[in-house]
């Protein structure tokens, strides 16, 4: 029985000794576990072009709307909803038979006033003859010439009447003012029109402008730089609205003289060419400025983790060790951020994999470059 006890201890004694080996060797494979390779990049100081997105209001160069001037019947269209029109181009026919009267009847007049005048001036002549030889007095004179300049007013009031005439005769033929597209004709052949009524619209899109607003502080750095630049910095690139780049250069033309109180913003004109009428009145897009920014550091956007609104990256020191460090962004852009300040060029930072990492962690540093992009700030 001793014997069997003996052996029994003699087991346990060997097996713990084996369990506190096991554990010792494990901890010693957790204490030696190498540390996580993660990505890390070093800043610097660089040139990149920032490219700033504007929203825009395209409109035609000229967009004016055609409306009657007198007041009947529509008797003629001759153009039809977006085609192309000539400068002088006949586009609507009024009914006239009641301005052709109208005129007859201010010729007529013309006519009489300008009869009764001649008869007048040699009844003035008759008398300046008599009262030269003293038959009659002078008031008879006197009398005539002033029938003479009533009559010539009488005239003056008829040519008016013609040309009124005329006028409404030539409003009854309705012309195209300049080269452009019809939009919409709202109204048919037979429809009764109103003075002033609306009968369609005309766009001139040889070009076309885009208007869009700055805010008054990238307003001031857009003059800066315009100045110190060449005429590159008026240069715009328009984006359309399924997303397109449309293909020619937009330039910037003019700047309104007054900031709006209510946005603090001012609005900027740029005029794109429209060779194949791609741009219509009314359309919208995104207007690009772009600008160079020289020698700002740039850090990678999926470096940067955000905490209570505050941008951080994680430092790493000498000794390969994360540390959480706040930074001030000045712009952010579609990949990275412009640093304001609290990162310099030099500082190394954790590249990728924020999210796995923790402050104090010791990494296995793995050098990489940053890629030189193209900035557009969102």
């Amino acid at each position: 029985m001793l014997k069997h006890k003996g052996i029994f201890y003699a087991l346990a004694i060997a097996m713990g000794f084996s369990i506190a080996g096991c554990v010792s060797k494990a901890s010693d494979n957790s204490s030696q576990e190498e540390p996580l390779q993660l990505p890390v990049v070093t800043l610097n100081t660089r040139d990149t072009v920032v490219s700033t997105a504007y929203v825009a209001d395209i409109q035609a160069i000229k967009n004016i709307e055609i409306r009657t001037r007198v007041r009947g019947f529509l008797e003629k269209i001759y153009v039809d909803e977006g085609q192309q029109v000539k400068k002088g181009q006949l586009l609507f026919k009024l009914n006239d038979e009641e301005f052709k009267n109208m005129l007859s009847k201010a010729r007529a007049a013309l006519s009489n006033a300008t009869a009764d005048a001649k008869a007048t001036a040699l009844e003035v002549d008759r008398v300046k003859l008599l009262v030269s030889k003293k038959v009659i007095s002078a008031s008879e004179l006197e009398v005539a010439e002033a029938k003479l300049h009533a009559d010539k007013a009488t005239i003056e009031e008829a040519q008016t009447a013609v040309q009124s005439a005329e006028a409404h005769m030539a409003y009854t033929s309705i012309h195209a003012p300049f080269d452009g597209i019809i939009n919409r004709i709202p109204l048919k052949a037979g429809s009764l029109i109103d003075e002033g009524m609306l009968l369609t619209n005309l766009s001139d899109i040889s070009s076309m402008y885009a208007y869009f607003s700055f805010p008054e502080n990238e307003y001031l750095k857009y003059e800066r730089t315009k100045k110190a630049a060449d005429d590159s910095a008026s240069k715009v690139k328009l984006v359309l609205a399924d997303g397109s780049n449309y293909p020619y250069t937009g330039n910037i033309e003019t700047v309104e003289g007054e900031i709006e109180q209510s946005t603090g913003s001012i609005d900027f004109r740029a005029r794109f060419p429209n060779p194949q009428k791609l741009l219509r009145h009314g359309a919208t897009g995104k207007i690009f400025l772009t600008n160079r920014a020289d020698n700002v550091v740039l850090v990678p956007q999926q470096a940067v983790f955000d905490i209570q609104d505050k941008s951080y990256v994680y430092l790493v020191d000498g000794q390969n060790k994360l540390h959480m460090k706040a930074f001030t962004p000045l712009l952010r852009l579609s990949h990275s951020y412009i640093v304001k300040d609290g990162l310099k060029a030099g500082d190394k930072i954790l590249y990728e994999g924020v999210q796995n990492a923790r402050d104090g962690m010791v990494i296995k540093p793995e050098q990489v470059q940053q890629k030189p992009l193209l900035a557009m700030k969102k």
